[in-house]
């Protein structure tokens, strides 16, 4: 997956609570997607901002397919 093709998924399907390569302060409950070193990782933060269930990645597609499925996860749970 590209960064194109997931920005089009989150627009189109009206995904929120994201961290976009970290485009603003961790906020509470978001999945959040970043780089470092050549190295990707997407987490999962709680009530208190802290990040969870952080896994990382050795490709930006990879990680973005997971960032992807844990958003819609997480808006599906938020929606019911």
């Amino acid at each position: 997956m590209t960064r194109e093709k997931a920005l089009e998924i989150i627009q189109n399907e009206k995904l929120q609570n994201l961290n976009w390569f970290d485009d603003h302060k961790i906020k509470p409950n978001e999945v959040g997607i970043r780089e470092k070193a050549n190295k990707w990782k997407v987490y999962t933060t709680e009530e208190w901002a802290n990040p969870i269930s952080e896994k990382e990645f050795q490709t930006e597609g990879e990680a973005l397919e997971n960032f992807i499925k844990r958003l819609r996860a997480l808006n599906k749970f938020q929606n019911l």
